[in-house]
């Protein structure tokens, strides 16, 4: 039965599908189609999203372009079903996988500042700086460093965390990776308290700490994405621990 559809095209399959709710055409359609969610879901790799939700998720985009696509319409069937699919992924990452809750509208920002990173990267050739991406999205550098600092909401990693290239478990800690022993990251232990002192950071700061001791960035990766000098970012870097040693210590007073 399958190799009868695989004659026909995609409109034609649709009309047959819309006079008929044949369900073997309909999940012949979305097999034929599941490219397209890996198309999509390839561009949130770096979400920290396992691959397999992603395709999870944007399935059920799919599933629901298929039910929803009118082919007397004209457009074709692709040009419908992405925006389907990355709406999907959308609304997953807005709902359902942030670590506390932040305001809608930076969370929407967040995912548009994603898309315009990687779509500025492959235009310029390198990462873009702040400024850049918001000349891009028409906002302010302040609007986007906050959607980025709140990215990493999604999950705070543990400091303990071990990560390695071959996969090792017994590979160095994110601690382990972050230079020195400082006695004051000692702090940075405490998530929930955590993520309430790096509230209580300017923007810029808030985003330095977090691409630092979060991501994994030099100070000279960190001074290149926000288009300032390493020495800056290392003078805002120890404001910010100062910072958020003086808060935490308040805390444990209280």
């Amino acid at each position: 039965m399958s190799d009868r559809w695989s004659e026909l095209s995609t409109m034609e399959l649709f009309h047959i599908l819309r006079a008929t709710g044949n369900p073997d055409v309909r999940d012949h359609l979305i097999k034929r189609h599941e490219g397209l969610v890996r198309h999509v879901a390839n561009n949130y790799l770096d979400s920290g999203v396992p691959y397999g939700d992603l395709i999870g998720v944007g399935h059920i985009g799919l599933v629901n372009a298929v039910d929803r696509f009118d082919p007397e319409r004209g457009t074709k069937f692709a040009t419908f079903a992405v925006p389907t699919i990355r709406g999907e992924l959308r609304r997953y990452f807005r709902d359902a996988t942030w670590g506390v809750r932040v305001p809608r509208r930076v969370q929407e920002l967040s995912l548009q500042v994603r898309e315009a990173r990687e779509e500025l990267t492959r235009t310029l050739g390198r990462s873009p700086t702040y400024s850049e991406l918001a000349s891009s999205l028409s906002v302010t550098e302040e609007a986007v460093i906050e959607a980025v600092e709140v990215s990493s909401q999604y999950d705070l990693a543990s400091l303990q965390e071990t990560s390695s290239d071959d996969g090792d478990d017994n590979g160095p800690s994110v601690a382990d990776r972050a230079g020195e022993a400082d006695p004051r990251l000692e702090l940075l232990g405490r998530r929930d308290e955590l993520r309430w002192a790096l509230s209580q950071l300017p923007p810029r700061q808030r985003v330095i700490i977090v691409l630092r001791y979060f991501h994994d960035l030099s100070q000279q990766q960190v001074a290149d994405r926000i288009g300032i000098s390493q020495m800056h970012v290392s003078r805002l870097q120890r404001r910010a621990l100062d910072t958020l040693r003086e808060v935490l210590g308040q805390g444990d007073n209280g």
